[in-house]
């Protein structure tokens, strides 16, 4: 029996730029088969949650624009289980919208926030440590957050230091943004430092009373539409009221000057899935370290390649190693692996040159 307290919010705003040419504003990459497993990533993380969640209690906070995406991939979900956004305001007002909706409708409610495009290896790991700070979250108000353990200096990812203690759950000492290469290592060495993964877990009742005391402007914004959540009136009070919220992240908001955080170190084989090159380590490998998605490949002396198309295209690769290659209706790449930082603005000169 699932417990009714329990709730999700599933984030996927996102527009996955760094997956161009795969992920566009149109279509992002939380609704592709990123892996080409046969479901998309947020269809996976739905999934996944439903083992441990009642799937009515699963919500899922997008942009306006990608309802019928969303009601196209998740079949069962209703209207009431969309909280839409009707423009970007980064992380931490749609959490509160999200926290104050449930607190209407389950004063007792603890819930999780999470991204919809992670990759998770060890799906009952990661069931079994949401379980455990539920169970946390439900005993005291405190704010908490999933650590991964790393197992190497990556500069990619915000880390988290701990307090150390006998207990598995540790209080936080600091959050960290993403450090240079001798500063993560300086991490890693010290032993009490975490991946930041952007997953928080905490009840409703928590998280608002987070929020009353350290944004009391957008608490008041919001709080003003108690009467109309779970009614026929929240996407008008929200289409009227969203875009007066402040513009700013759950971490540097609230995560980051509130002194009730805490952390459960995880180990689940967790990947963001933020870039193509995190996206090759993930996946299968062929000889000479090509990974491949959809083609049928011939690869001579051609070796550390992602290629991806779409199904069944014959693709010959001779003579390229560590690149990204791929093709998408009616658009091509074919970068260095080393230069991805630069798709965003590869991106930026296509709409230039080639405006649709």
């Amino acid at each position: 029996m699932k417990n009714k307290n329990y709730y999700a919010i599933i984030m996927a705003g996102g527009i996955g730029s760094r997956f161009w040419p795969m992920s566009t504003e149109d279509y992002p990459k939380q609704f592709h088969d990123m892996l080409g497993v046969g479901t998309s990533l947020i269809q996976k993380t739905f999934a996944r949650f439903e083992s441990i969640i009642p799937s009515e209690n699963i919500l899922i906070s997008t942009n306006k624009r990608y309802k019928s995406l969303v009601k196209e991939q998740l079949k069962n979900i209703t209207d009431q289980q969309l909280l839409l956004e009707p423009a970007m305001r980064n992380t931490a007002p749609c959490i509160l919208y999200a926290a104050l909706k449930i607190y209407n409708q389950n004063p007792d409610a603890v819930m999780i926030v999470a991204p919809s495009d992670h990759w998770i290896d060890d799906e009952a790991t990661f069931i079994n440590n949401v379980e455990h700070t539920f169970k946390a979250c439900q005993k005291s108000p405190i704010l908490m957050t999933l650590g991964i353990q790393p197992n190497a200096p990556n500069t990619g990812y915000g880390y988290i230091q701990f307090e150390d203690s006998a207990e598995a759950i540790k209080k936080v000492a600091n959050f960290t943004e993403k450090p240079n290469l001798e500063t993560a290592k300086e991490f890693i060495k010290s032993g009490d430092y975490l991946w930041n993964a952007g997953i928080f877990i905490w009840s409703a009742k928590a998280i608002i009373e987070a929020f009353k005391n350290l944004l009391p402007e957008m608490y008041t914004l919001f709080n003003k539409g108690m009467n109309f959540y779970n009614t026929d009136q929240e996407d008008n009070f929200i289409t009227s009221y969203y875009t007066e919220a402040q513009n700013i992240s759950i971490d540097y908001g609230i995560m980051e000057q509130s002194k009730n955080v805490f952390v459960l170190p995880v180990k689940f084989g967790w990947n963001d899935l933020g870039t193509w090159n995190s996206l090759y380590q993930k996946l299968p490998k062929q000889e000479n370290d090509n990974a491949v998605i959809n083609a049928k490949p011939i690869f001579r002396e051609a070796s550390g390649n992602l290629l991806r198309t779409s199904k069944g295209k014959r693709v010959v690769v001779q003579g390229l190693d560590n690149f990204i290659i791929v093709e998408k209706d009616n658009v091509l790449l074919i970068c260095p692996r080393s230069k991805e930082q630069d798709i965003k603005q590869i991106v930026a000169e296509v709409k230039e040159k080639y405006p649709q």
